[in-house]
């Protein structure tokens, strides 16, 4: 409850612009109550960060768990991911600024997830191997590979450089995935 009461407030004021006496009075705890659980604004501040990355993961385990072909899939999955990071910006308001300006306490605090999506994006690819639809020798370099051009994607998605054109052009996108560049 406290870290959803200082999402909110977070979201609307930014992080700069609250107190641990703001998000006390919000949640209608005492002071020695938020202490109890946080050290500090920027403690609370990671423990959103956490929960936002936990609904990421949610949504993206949804997705390992379809029953669907390993190649329909990894284009779910990509998809999935990109909107949901998206959202989760988008949804904490003036977090948007923090995401961009903090980005390397945000990169710390998804290390444990990013290890998770390799995992996740690395069974898909041992999956599309076993089943052989995929042709990707070292499924781990393969796995690290989309993951970091996933994360590479994020900051000019969530701004909306690229989020239409990606919208616009899901089967160009897949295509270009699947096969390539080179001329077959």
């Amino acid at each position: 409850m406290l870290v959803d009461v200082a999402r909110k407030l977070f979201a609307v004021s930014g992080k700069d612009n609250i107190t641990m006496n703001d998000i006390a009075y919000a949640s209608k705890k005492g002071r020695r109550t938020l202490y109890t659980y946080f050290k500090n604004k920027n403690d609370i501040y990671l423990a959103v960060i956490d929960k936002e990355l936990s609904l990421l993961l949610e949504k993206l385990r949804a997705v390992t768990q379809k029953n669907i072909p390993p190649d329909e899939m990894l284009i779910d999955y990509i998809f999935t991911r990109q909107y949901a990071i998206k959202e989760s910006v988008t949804r904490n308001g003036s977090l948007r600024a923090n995401f961009f300006r903090d980005i390397y306490e945000v990169e710390r605090a998804r290390r444990r997830v990013d290890l998770q999506e390799n995992l996740m994006i690395r069974k898909i690819l041992e999956d599309g191997v076993k089943q052989d639809i995929f042709n990707c020798g070292d499924t781990e370099l393969g796995a690290m590979i989309i993951l970091y051009s996933l994360k590479g994607m994020e900051a000019p998605f969530i701004r909306e450089r690229i989020s239409q054109r990606v919208e616009e052009n899901k089967d160009q996108i897949v295509h270009f995935i699947f096969d390539g560049l080179k001329k077959h």
